[in-house]
């Protein structure tokens, strides 16, 4: 089966061009830039041009604008990447009777005060413009009737690209004293993980059947000054002071989710998988990185 994957400089989209090199199937790693195949998701004619050439049956999509505070100021490019870029390839894999697997966010949740984890079902609140395209991507994609599956994932982190992880090694080896807020909590996610998951999903043509949405972290709960301090512990960086604080002391245009921790039972049983916890995934990235 020829697979394509959009997003692909991304932190998934590295992750998935190297657990793919283990599968049977063919893939195409397309971006906007170079060194992968072009393509402009936004283009619908682009996507239709490239799904007949490479006989496409699954797309899957790890494109998105995902700068959170930029996109309350960024205008209508936001909702075209987050919204009408997904429902541009459900509509051409729904023509030729494809698959679409698309990656959303723990940001759809938000604005209500959780205090149990997020479930597939539970209402979107929203609280910023981010998280509102991702839920509107969802619900354009769900409208087309194509075959999907919607992976909602929260904190992704890897060796690639700028992430939490790699700022705070560079902080942490660098600062004699961080604060980082500890009143919002979620899990982080390994993006090699996820990565894996979707793999496994896709070598095992175990989608059909199984279409809707998911929830994929990795296991466990913290804040980011958890997220933080383990982090330093495990680099080593025992000489930077990281101090607990609130939101409010780094002001930002978007309320960002106070707790965002997924639910993953239905993934774990639909699949039959084991996820990671979140401290033994970080300790691989780790690994890696050095």
């Amino acid at each position: 089966m020829n697979i394509l994957v959009t997003g692909a400089n991304g932190q998934l989209g590295h992750k998935m061009q190297q657990v793919s090199k283990n599968g049977h199937d063919n893939y195409i790693f397309t971006d906007i830039c170079e060194g992968y195949q072009n393509l402009d998701i936004t283009n619908l004619g682009d996507i239709r041009e490239t799904v007949r050439l490479y006989d496409v049956k699954c797309i899957i999509n790890c494109a998105a604008w995902t700068n959170v505070d930029a996109a309350e100021t960024a205008g209508d490019i936001v909702e075209i990447l987050n919204a009408t870029a997904p429902e541009n390839l459900a509509k051409v894999m729904k023509d030729v009777g494809g698959s679409l697997i698309h990656i959303s966010s723990d940001y759809v949740f938000g604005d209500n005060p959780y205090n149990t984890p997020c479930r597939e079902e539970q209402k979107g609140t929203p609280t910023g413009i981010y998280g509102l395209t991702k839920l509107h991507g969802e619900q354009r994609i769900q409208a087309t009737g194509v075959k999907h599956l919607i992976v909602r994932t929260a904190w992704l982190y890897s060796e690639f690209g700028n992430n939490f992880v790699k700022t705070m090694l560079n902080l942490t080896a660098t600062k004699p004293q961080l604060k980082v807020v500890f009143d919002q909590c979620g899990t982080p996610t390994y993006a090699g993980d996820l990565a894996d998951v979707i793999f496994y999903i896709i070598e095992n043509r175990k989608l059909d059947g199984n279409e809707g949405i998911y929830h994929f972290s990795n296991e466990g709960v913290c804040s980011w000054f958890d997220f933080a301090k383990k982090i330093a512990e495990i680099a080593g960086h025992i000489d930077c002071d990281i101090q607990p604080c609130h939101s409010n002391e780094f002001p930002s245009q978007v309320i960002r989710p106070a707790y965002s921790v997924l639910d993953k039972t239905k993934i774990k049983e639909t699949f039959g998988i084991k996820i990671p916890y979140w401290t033994d995934s970080l300790k691989k990235c780790m690994a890696e990185l050095v």
